[in-house]
């Protein structure tokens, strides 16, 4: 079933191969012609309401801005964010600095950031939306713009941020009619005080939009609005309503297109079972979940899935239970790895002083003490945040001298054979024996498998071709397919993994080979530019390539 659902993804992420061909065409030429049937195309798939149409002498600029925006934002619809990206930051330069609908743009990239997990860039191009829309001071846009901020402070888990940013959203959706805008706020406001524990408060909001929607008619939409009740109702401990919810919104969601919700709803569809000791039932959906996760990249969800299998399992099977919590740990340490709650800590000041500029110039202007302490403060926090970059740098270096460590003893092993498993008769099976064998072979084809890696990418590095694809490709696998058997042997990303043996490599070339210059280290070690690899080794090893030849 997991199997067939994978595949329909990827059925429904692919582009219709007619806008596809047009992007091409119209990135080689820009003419006029193609961009009319490009948006000819987006309207027979109902993904705009009203046809757009260029008159011959279109300025080019102008054609490129509107296809371009519109081609991330239809790439970020299919959930393609990569491509979203790179057509909304081809679109950015080519808006004129005062024209409003620039902002829509800095929108869909802080939107996409998110999806691909950059919260830095993400909250950058957010605060820059809502900079120009309080400008234009159109209610309906403003409330927009905060709603993505709020959004964004969210997925990074600062909901305390959030929830004041989606007041200031629903106090400007309220001076304008738009239900629509005003459903998709309130589902957010929901959700950030679901996450800030009072449900009391969250369940209104989702009622409320839930109710919108139902007007509106749109079925999507209301799906997610019920899961955000049935959130609010898992918050309450009213576990049975909540199962009802999800069990009626699963269906709707999948045939929507929309998985990463689909996703979700099953993750809180095993938590309001597990709720009600159903175990057994829970577990399913948990693993649906976790599968879908891994294949978004979406890290913390994923974290949420695999903690519920860990409960789920904990009464039932022991074993399994255990697997899952040294699963659950190894995701948490990389999400920990990747935080970027300080950057978000700084944008979030700097948002708040911004407002507090615009709106109280004035007072400001009166009370330069204040200022000065403010100014205090900002080098006490800048001294902190130094403080604690070292010490994540710190670190980050004795994790990848551990990793590099590994991979020398897997080098020095290689040639080491693997004793075959030997088969036991039915009578002398012993219960713990199996699974310590099981996991003994688990643990040989992790290695074996790291081995490999290590070979290959020793066998490729003096090309200089070290990317991610080029190496999956040398191990017969596809990209996904090499991340996540990197990830659950080793625990590493591939780019880190390379980047170590590269490292390693590099080590044992300077310790054993007296005679080579620097520069002949770096490009066997995959490096164009010496400059480049001195301040890779430097900033692994803590010193030089020329010091650490010195010292060995």
């Amino acid at each position: 079933m997991v199997v067939a659902l994978l595949t329909l993804i990827i059925c429904v992420s692919t582009p219709a191969q007619d806008i596809l061909k047009l992007l091409n065409q119209f990135d080689n030429d820009s003419e006029v012609v193609v961009a009319n049937q490009f948006f000819d195309e987006l309207l027979k798939d109902e993904f705009i309401d009203e046809n757009v149409s260029f008159a011959e002498g279109t300025p080019v600029d102008s054609l490129q801005q509107q296809v371009w925006y519109w081609a991330a934002e239809w790439y970020y619809d299919q959930q393609q964010y990569v491509q979203a990206e790179q057509y909304a930051l081809k679109a950015l330069p080519k808006y004129h600095p005062s024209n409003p609908e620039k902002a829509d743009c800095l929108n869909t990239l802080g939107c996409i950031y998110v999806r691909m997990g950059n919260m830095k860039q993400a909250v950058h191009y957010a605060k820059l939306s809502v900079e120009m829309e309080m400008l234009g001071g159109d209610d309906d846009r403003i409330s927009s713009s905060l709603n993505t901020l709020a959004g964004i402070y969210m997925a990074a888990n600062q909901a305390e941020e959030a929830e004041s940013i989606i007041l200031q959203a629903l106090e400007h959706a309220n001076r304008v009619d738009n239900p629509e805008r005003k459903a998709v706020i309130l589902g957010m406001a929901s959700e950030i005080y679901h996450t800030l524990g009072d449900d009391n408060k969250a369940l209104p909001y989702a009622e409320e939009a839930v109710k919108i929607e139902k007007q509106l008619g749109r079925k999507p939409k209301l799906a997610i609005r019920l899961s955000q009740k049935g959130s609010a109702l898992l918050g309450l401990h009213r576990y049975k309503e909540a199962e009802d919810i999800y069990r009626q919104i699963l269906p709707d969601l999948k045939e929507s297109g929309d998985y990463h919700s689909y996703a979700i709803a099953l993750n809180r569809l095993g938590m309001a079972l597990l709720c009600q000791e159903r175990q057994a039932e829970a577990i399913p959906y948990y693993k649906q979940a976790a599968e879908l996760f891994s294949k978004m990249g979406d890290l913390y969800n994923e974290i949420h899935s695999h903690r519920g299998l860990y409960e789920s399992y904990w009464t039932i099977n022991p074993d399994s239970a255990k697997i899952e919590l040294d699963y659950f740990n190894l995701l948490k340490d990389s999400l920990y790895s990747h935080s970027t709650a300080e950057t978000l800590s700084r944008y979030n000041a700097e948002f708040g002083n911004d407002l507090l500029l615009k709106e109280n110039n004035e007072v400001k202007q009166a009370h330069r003490r204040t200022i000065i302490f403010a100014i205090i403060a900002i080098l006490l926090i800048v001294f902190v945040a130094i403080f604690i970059i070292r010490r994540i740098r710190s670190h980050q270096q004795q994790q990848m001298q551990e990793l590099i460590h590994e991979i020398e003893q897997l080098r020095l092993s290689r040639d080491e054979t693997v004793q075959p498993i030997t088969e036991t008769t039915e009578e002398t099976v012993n219960p713990v024996e199996t699974i310590e064998s099981s996991l003994q072979m688990e643990r040989t084809e992790e290695r074996l498998f790291l081995m490999h890696v290590i070979e290959v990418v020793n066998t490729v590095m003096p090309s200089g071709n070290l990317s991610v694809e080029q190496i999956a490709s040398e191990l017969n696998m596809s990209v996904q397919t090499f991340r996540r058997r990197l990830q659950e042997a080793a625990g590493e990303t591939p780019k880190a993994y390379i980047q170590a043996i590269q490292m390693e490599r590099a080590a044992q070339l300077l310790t054993n080979r007296s005679d080579m210059l620097v520069s002949q280290v770096a490009n066997l070690c995959g490096f164009e530019e010496t400059s480049s690899f001195s301040h890779t080794f430097k900033r692994i090893y803590g010193c030089s390539p020329t010091q650490y030849r010195d010292r060995k």
